[in-house]
Order: structure tokens, then C-alpha cells, then sequence
């Protein structure tokens, strides 16, 4: 049987000498290790956010960052961004083919980069307007809201959808 604490501030985050996340909780007990997952990382990324141990079993509940003390968000921002890897793609340059697998130039936040396309299939859709690309290495790229890339960028993406 798992026990959820639900975190205020009666705990404390800090790293060791390793650099990994330590909790302690309002008992005292200390986790070493821990390491947080978002229950939900497109659509409510500051919400929802389990710590777990290195056996996989929860040991802290975070209902919103929000709700943490200015230093304990931002260890938890440093570990969930050490952890993650899903750039947003702001632009889609060009396409080498329209016909799958193509490789494809985009801009991101994390600066201009190329990858293969192998599917159509690869392009889902995660809400209304929110889709999700899949590179031939599994990165996942983020296409936040579709509607609000460029001219170029949409026509290209349409040929795809």
C-alpha cells in the first residue's frame, strides 16, 4: 500500500551530494532519489506531478506547482527539464517530399533542427488544436497550438493531416 502526501510546506527538497532530488516529509522520513512525473505534461504541465522513488513506487503528490515554496518548484523545474526532451516546433521550413519517410527542417524553441518522417501516422493529434510528431528516433516534437503557425508552415503540415 502506497502513502500519498499530498505536498505543502511542511516538506523539503534538496540534493545531495550526487546531485539527486532528496524529500524529506512533515514526519522526517527522508526518500532519496526521487524523481518527478507529470500526470499530465501537454495539456497541464504545472499540474498533477508525482514524486516517485527509484523502485517506482509514489511517495509525494504535487496538486500544482503553484503551490510550492519558490525554491522547492524550481528543484522540481530542474528535474523535470534534465528529464524531459520535447521541443515545440515554432516553424516548419521545408519537407524533402511529401510522400513518407521525408525529412523535415523545422525551427523549435531550442533552435533550427531536421528529422525523419517515417509516417503519417506519426502526427497525432492531442486535443483541438495540439499535435504530437514523432521523429524515426522517437523524439517527440510539439506543435502547440496548429492553428497559429505561419502561412508556410500550415500548408506544409495540411499536405500531412
Amino acid at each position: 500500500m502506497t502513502t500519498n502526501l499530498t505536498l505543502n510546506t511542511s516538506f523539503t527538497l534538496a540534493r545531495d551530494s550526487f546531485g539527486r532530488l532528496n524529500l524529506t516529509d512533515a514526519a522526517g522520513a527522508l526518500h532519496e532519489n526521487v524523481s518527478p512525473v507529470r500526470a499530465f505534461p501537454i495539456q497541464a504541465p504545472e499540474q498533477g506531478i508525482s514524486l516517485v522513488s527509484t523502485d517506482g513506487k509514489e511517495v509525494a503528490w504535487i496538486e500544482s506547482l503553484g503551490e510550492l515554496s519558490g525554491a522547492n518548484a524550481a528543484l522540481v523545474r530542474e528535474e523535470l527539464q534534465g528529464r524531459e526532451f520535447m521541443p515545440e516546433i515554432a516553424r516548419i521550413l521545408s519537407v524533402t517530399s511529401y510522400a513518407t519517410p521525408c525529412t523535415w527542417s523545422v525551427d523549435t524553441n531550442r533552435g533550427p533542427t531536421e528529422f525523419v518522417l517515417r509516417g503519417e501516422e506519426d502526427i497525432r493529434r492531442i486535443g483541438s488544436d495540439t499535435l504530437l510528431v514523432s521523429d524515426n528516433h522517437g523524439i517527440h516534437f510539439l506543435i502547440r497550438n496548429q492553428y497559429e503557425l505561419d502561412k508556410h508552415s500550415k500548408k506544409i503540415l495540411d499536405r500531412f493531416l
